[in-house]
């Protein structure tokens, strides 16, 4: 007999892992390369709303101080790393490096995702993959690491991870969907467009899949927390898969 998502047994699955134990935070500290000598700061930065105590017991205010953290440290590692580009070309780069799916492509190898503090209704709603959350906490973490130990830590954690000294480490010009738009442009092809392929997961934590279709081209999908996310995904891995560049022209046809 089959049981209804009402069913006790459902409910007990869910609520095994709701409460499935976190992993030692000695583990997520390797990660991220800092052991800190306040446990509570990382505690926090970890802490979403949906568990807090307190109006100040979440990640959030460690998110807005990480985000100015991150920005300083990938601004002034660009600096030195670049002394020969312009305004523009640095400020393209650090949009790149400080971007949210960056921040939750780093949060996702510190293994963050499995460290969260979550309440129920978050963990069943897949809050552990969510990049947004991710992204946020991967802030907050910086922000932690900031008041635990100075900006010279944070700093050499983005370093580590965010890598600002390495020329090339950010997408230089244009992003994804830009890029693939001025490619067809270039060929005279009609805009891309893009298509909801399928949407999963509660209202409060959506999963997009999407497609983008170039004509004469087989379209490319992409996954991700917002159409906007997905869109970028997709784009990303038709000009992956076609060897298309930001100067408008596929690598195959590269005399």
């Amino acid at each position: 007999m089959s049981t209804d998502a009402t069913s006790p047994a459902r409910i007990s699955a869910r609520a095994r892992r709701a409460h499935k134990p976190r992993p030692p935070l000695a583990e997520l500290e390797d990660s991220i390369g800092h052991v800190f000598a306040n446990k509570d700061l990382l505690t926090r930065a970890l802490t979403h709303t949906s568990k807090a105590t307190g109006r100040n017991g979440s990640y959030q205010r460690l998110e807005f101080l990480g985000d100015r953290v991150l920005g300083l440290a990938v601004a002034d590692g660009l600096y030195a790393a670049l002394p020969d580009a312009d305004e523009g070309d640095l400020s393209r780069q650090l949009a790149g490096l400080v971007r949210r799916e960056t921040c939750a492509a780093v949060a996702g190898t510190w293994g963050v995702g499995s460290h969260l503090i979550l309440g129920q209704g978050e963990v069943i709603g897949g809050g552990r993959r969510n990049q947004t959350i991710l992204a946020d906490v991967c802030e907050a973490i910086l922000g932690a690491v900031y008041l635990d130990a100075g900006f010279a830590a944070a700093q050499a954690i983005v370093e580590a991870h965010f890598r600002p000294a390495e020329p090339g480490t950010a997408p230089r010009g244009r992003d994804a969907k830009s890029t693939l738009q001025e490619w067809a442009m270039s060929r005279s092809l009609p805009i891309p467009i893009y298509a909801v392929v399928e949407r999963t997961g509660p209202d409060h934590a959506p999963h997009f899949r999407m497609a983008v279709q170039v004509e004469g081209l087989e379209p490319g999908y992409g996954e991700g927390t917002s159409k906007r996310v997905a869109e970028q995904a997709a784009a990303g891995a038709l000009i992956a898969r076609e060897g298309i560049t930001a100067a408008g022209q596929a690598a195959a046809e590269t005399p």
